[in-house]
């Protein structure tokens, strides 16, 4: 019994550490210099949002072709933040402007929105 208590023990350790080493994790991350979400799309930022406003200007039909890049329940560390939607979802934020996809964008690497109606832009540093 004590033997069995104690590998129970280690296993909820291990995977509190690495849910906490997730919840760690970048939300986005950079390649070929720009972000990119988890799953390598680009992100995008759009004109008519202010930054630190906490709020995103891209709802209803916007938002179906300019997806939010959702925060989830992750620490953010600046430069990186989040706002909540008008339907409650974190939406992530970077230097305080909420981020973005395209649904243009098929594959990793696709940048199809950049400079769409002068208003979307690639995210770079």
């Amino acid at each position: 019994m004590k033997t069995l208590s104690l590998a129970s023990a280690f296993l909820i350790t291990l995977l509190s550490s690495s849910a906490h080493a997730a919840d760690q994790a970048a939300p986005v991350m950079k390649k070929d210099g720009m972000l990119v979400d988890s799953k390598g799309m680009t992100v995008y930022t759009f004109d008519k949002d202010t930054a630190n406003s906490g709020k995103s200007a891209c709802s209803g039909g916007c938002a179906a072709n300019w997806p939010a890049v959702h925060a989830g329940d992750a620490t953010l560390a600046a430069p990186y933040s989040s706002i909540t939607r008008d339907d409650g979802s974190k939406q992530l934020a970077y230097k305080g402007k909420p981020l973005y996809t395209f649904v243009k964008d098929k594959k990793p690497g696709d940048k199809a929105g950049d400079k769409a109606m002068n208003a979307w832009h690639v995210v770079t540093d």
